[in-house]
């Protein structure tokens, strides 16, 4: 890693990929992402599809233009109440028991939920994303909002992994306000969970320690890239 590099210790490598049971389960795309954006507007649809694209280059990862099996197997859903869901087409046959996940994120006031789909060797297929568009949602920028989601959806991460601290830090700028970007650590680790020599799935916390040994060799991206 680079000299001046914000430093991760393996214990919190393995805390990014620990569910809310304790175990351990890390998966990254096992083939080129392929996004579609719903609910947003033309400008919105560039901003997501940009930070998409950022994202996956950092990653060392590729993207396409259409999924052999399903066109698109990154879908972002945008949306003001989670009801509208229960309305989109064929959506109930992609999303199992779709009625009382709604129901669920009602009940718990939720503002966003991923779903994946893994391939035969365990990496991921497919991710559904939504995001339920609450005030506080709405206050964020586009690019915040963005990079975020596309951060969330380039490994299947533990429940917790950002409920304390975001992905992203804000840059200093000479004219006052600064520019969002992907904290450089965060930015590390998914590059070396993208390291070929690395598997696409993992269950064993092992995996961790050697993701934290990647991290330790492989140059730290420029978090600028991913704006």
């Amino acid at each position: 890693m680079a000299d001046g590099a914000p430093v991760m210790t393996p214990e919190e490598v393995e805390g990014y990929f620990t569910r809310d049971d304790g175990s351990y389960a890390f998966a990254r795309w096992g083939r080129p992402i392929v996004p579609i954006v719903f609910g947003v507007n033309d400008a919105t649809l560039e901003v997501v599809k940009g930070a998409v694209e950022a994202v996956v280059t950092l990653a060392g990862h590729k993207m396409a233009e259409t999924d052999p099996e399903l066109g698109a197997n990154l879908m972002f859903f945008f949306f003001r109440a989670w009801d509208e869901l229960l309305d989109v087409p064929k959506l109930g046959e992609m999303i199992p028991d779709l009625e009382p996940l709604v129901g669920r994120l009602k009940a718990a006031d939720a503002s966003q939920y991923r779903a994946f789909r893994f391939d035969e060797a365990g990496g991921i297929q497919a991710c559904f994303s939504f995001i339920c568009m609450t005030d506080e949602m709405c206050a964020l920028p586009a690019d915040t909002l963005a990079l975020t989601q596309a951060v969330q959806a380039v490994l299947l991460w533990g429940q917790g992994a950002f409920s304390d601290k975001s992905p992203l830090a804000v840059m200093p700028s000479d004219e006052g306000e600064g520019t969002v970007i992907l904290r450089p650590d965060v930015a590390g680790l998914i590059a070396a969970a993208y390291d070929p020599v690395l598997p696409v799935n993992a269950k064993d916390a092992s995996h961790a320690l050697r993701v934290f040994a990647r991290m330790q060799v492989t140059p730290a991206p420029n978090a600028d890239g991913a704006q």
